[in-house]
């Protein structure tokens, strides 16, 4: 057997998913042959395998309202072209001001991967974390949200969030010989998406990437699609799903603390109640 976690992105709504697998940190659940996450699912995940338990909750309810992390004013900093401060959040909060423990990251025995979808073909591709990048290069680049993110180059190629070629990762776990594979979403089960507000935008703003206007345009399709094949798969026993109840009037920028707390303790409430499920079909123990 070969355990995989996959991590659904969402911005802030993600602290949802720190919050269950701090239940299973807490609840001393080994950790996963392989961990799959897109944009702020891997980002936040990170620190599950570094084992560093509520350090996403700690790092968001101190920093959601800080400038420096995010807000309009990152956009008028030289170099920056982002709505978050990209140093201050991916280099000054891991490095110096909530260290990230870089040691026990590079410990975890299994494989950690992102996803990124590439512009010039319009698909997703999944990368190995770096185990030590003080600049977590990657990490933005999977959470590059078009228009609140510079398009990064990996290796000559253009990349930005994952999430909008494969949201919910879950067929890249099998494709990769996993056969026990829990999903966390951050959406609620009966969620449906609908096509982008910003479409027009995009097909002006990335025009001289077709394939990439091609896969935002059917995004909202392929998603519900992605959550009916999945769910199928759940019903059959082949997958476990944990998803929030509500993530009604929460920001994917939410600055609210207090809903950012509640969220994070539904999500460990969840993880605490699938401890015992997710332990059997991990590893065929009951307790």
């Amino acid at each position: 057997m070969k355990t995989a976690l996959v991590l659904e992105g969402g911005a802030f709504r993600t602290i949802f998913s720190s919050g269950v697998c701090d239940a299973f940190l807490d609840g001393d659940l080994p950790l996963p042959d392989y961990t799959l996450g897109v944009s702020a699912g891997i980002t936040y995940g990170v620190s599950y395998l570094s084992r560093q338990s509520r350090r996403n909750l700690r790092v968001l309810t101190r920093f959601a309202s800080d400038r420096r992390y995010m807000g309009m004013g990152n956009y008028l900093r030289r170099g920056n072209h982002s709505y978050f401060g990209l140093r201050f959040s991916y280099e000054t909060i891991p490095n110096e001001l909530d260290p990230f423990d870089y040691d026990a990251f590079e410990a975890y025995p299994g494989r950690a991967e992102a996803v990124v979808t590439n512009l010039e073909t319009g698909l997703a591709e999944y990368l190995p974390v770096p185990r030590r990048d003080e600049h977590n290069l990657l990490l933005q680049a999977t959470c590059a949200i078009p228009f609140l993110f510079p398009v990064y180059h990996l290796d000559g190629q253009p990349y930005l969030d994952g999430g909008c070629a494969d949201a919910i990762p879950w067929k890249h776990a099998f494709d990769e010989g996993c056969d026990r594979v829990v999903v966390v979403l951050t959406r609620e089960r009966d969620y449906e998406k609908t096509p982008d507000k910003s479409l027009p935008l995009i097909r002006q703003a990335f025009r001289k990437y077709p394939r990439f206007v091609e896969t935002m345009e059917s995004r909202a399709q392929r998603y519900n699609q992605c959550r009916r094949e999945l769910f199928e798969l759940e019903r059959q026993g082949r997958v476990l799903v944990i998803a929030p109840e509500s993530t009604a009037g929460f920001s994917r920028t939410e600055r609210d603390l207090e809903k950012v707390r509640a969220l994070w303790q539904s999500g460990y409430f969840a993880g605490r109640s699938a401890l015992p499920a997710v332990r059997e079909f991990w590893f065929g123990q009951n307790s």
